[in-house]
């Protein structure tokens, strides 16, 4: 059974193109001198919002792609010392401590000794 993604990804793109649509329309609409002046400028605010929201979902995706390859690599490691110390290996812990090192960051691992 194929593996599905709990949460399906929405249209970035084609939310951020329907945004700067809806924002030109409302631009061209508030040319016009008009008591809903204030109005329009307040949804104008409120679209330009939408551009910042998407950048910080971009991102937030990218961290959590990030964060579950992390997180498979770390369950591999984990099998792979079960299965080193089922088989006798004399250091089946190396596959966590090796992926433990892996994933720390590049500044924390220099001078470190194994």
């Amino acid at each position: 059974m194929p593996h599905r993604h709990p949460y399906p990804h929405t249209d970035l793109q084609g939310a951020a193109h329907r945004n700067t649509t809806a924002a030109q329309l409302l631009t061209a609409l508030t040319r016009d001198p008009s008591p809903l002046l204030p109005l329009w400028e307040y949804v104008l605010a409120a679209l330009d919002d939408i551009e910042t929201l998407i950048d910080e979902v971009t991102g937030l995706r990218a961290e959590l792609a990030s964060v579950r390859y992390q997180r498979a690599n770390l369950l591999a490691a984990i099998r792979a010392t079960l299965a080193a110390h089922h088989d006798g290996d004399d250091d089946p812990l190396y596959y966590v401590r090796d992926e433990l090192h892996a994933q720390m960051p590049a500044d924390h691992r220099t001078g470190e000794g194994r």
